[in-house]
């Protein structure tokens, strides 16, 4: 039922498409996934993001096993019925959101014990259980338990947050074959190592021994610089199957999209086009927009000129703004929309420039325009 085969090389870069097959359907490569944390895209429906073209989406175990809790999931058919949507759903394990709860977990070579944000109830996730928790959710592509660390953090602390996460993908594999889930499920490797390049090609080399059917690059975009977040893609890329789908997780601006593909990626996430959208902030083909400034407040041209979503089939400026400034719901909503439907959008056409193999000059024209005409 899973397949992974890469369909074209850019010419002149590391960029590359690839069809990636699931039991929920097929997905081109390379593809922005929507961020579902709870079993749904902030303010955006299920029809809109088929609508918007979305190929795949991305929850999160950790959120779910919380609250609503498995047993209502479970009883509801599993997490494609829950959501009542169809095609293809990525579930992160949990670890980064662990690691944000800073004071309230504790991390031991079984597992991590926390405390729930939501009641302070506590827990302990083991990588045996992270594994059982996804079963129950049924989704198509699975992440182990991994330690994500902070940034800025010394060798040592990331040698030991490698040597852990190692150990749980071991133990999460093991766990993966028992429960027979390969027809089912596809269990992805996540790499660790902070900043450092020898630690990134040790995780790397680890989890490729391991034989993960996918690779997952980790603990990136938590306040590093942007030239060492791009290193570290290059490094990971470089040290990882060519043959697998690779992805980086929590990746993001238009700018570090070009640069994960350009050096190699096939997936990425971020929640970016709904954070954003939500305050009112649009991602444009003529930059980025803030529409609640007064700029906009008589401006009859529409969000995105050159954008064919509902909104931008629709609504004015200056009635977005008015959205905004009159607390409606429906502004955050529409925004948003444009949002996810824009970084779909781009990375489609991301994947024609990687078929023409005209990648690099396609980068280069976007982001010189998008970057001069941003008003932030």
């Amino acid at each position: 039922m899973f397949s992974f085969k890469i369909t074209h090389q850019d010419k002149n870069s590391k960029a590359r498409c690839a069809r990636l097959s699931t039991p929920h359907g097929e997905v081109e490569t390379p593809v922005f996934m929507p961020v579902a944390t709870q079993a749904a895209v902030k303010t955006i429906s299920p029809r809109e993001l088929e609508e918007c073209s979305a190929q795949i989406i991305l929850s999160n175990a950790y959120h779910l096993y919380l609250r609503p809790g498995l047993e209502v999931i479970e009883d509801l058919g599993g997490l494609h019925n829950f959501m009542s949507w169809q095609k293809p759903i990525l579930t992160d394990s949990g670890g980064y959101q662990v690691f944000s709860l800073a004071f309230l977990r504790k991390y031991k070579d079984e597992g991590v014990e926390f405390q729930s944000h939501i009641d302070g109830s506590k827990h302990f996730l083991t990588p045996e259980k992270v594994i059982q928790i996804q079963k129950t959710l049924g989704s198509d592509i699975i992440m182990p338990l991994d330690d994500c660390i902070e940034y800025p953090a010394t060798h040592e602390m990331a040698k030991i947050a490698l040597e852990r996460t190692t150990r749980w993908a071991k133990l999460a594999k093991d766990e993966y074959k028992k429960l027979n889930l390969s027809q089912t499920q596809a269990l992805f490797g996540i790499v660790q190592g902070s900043t450092y390049e020898d630690l990134r090609k040790q995780s790397a080399k680890e989890l490729t021994d391991l034989d993960f059917f996918g690779y997952a690059v980790g603990g990136l975009s938590v306040g590093e610089p942007q030239d060492l977040m791009y290193e570290m893609f290059s490094v990971a890329m470089d040290s990882l199957p060519q043959q697998k789908p690779r992805y980086v997780m929590g990746v993001g601006m238009p700018e570090d999209i070009f640069e994960a593909i350009g050096s190699g990626v096939d997936m990425f996430d971020c929640v970016i086009p709904t954070r954003y959208g939500r305050n009112g902030s649009a991602f444009t083909s003529e930059g980025k927009l803030t529409v609640r400034n007064a700029e906009f407040k008589s401006d009859d041209k529409l969000l995105d000129p050159n954008c064919d979503c509902y909104t931008c089939k629709n609504f004015s400026r200056a009635y977005l703004r008015h959205l905004f400034n009159s607390s409606e719901m429906l502004g955050l909503r529409l925004v948003s929309l444009h949002n996810i439907y824009f970084f779909i959008k781009l990375t489609q056409d991301i994947r024609e420039s990687i078929k023409e193999d005209r990648f690099s000059e396609f980068k280069d024209s976007f982001l010189n325009r998008f970057s001069q005409l941003s008003k932030v």
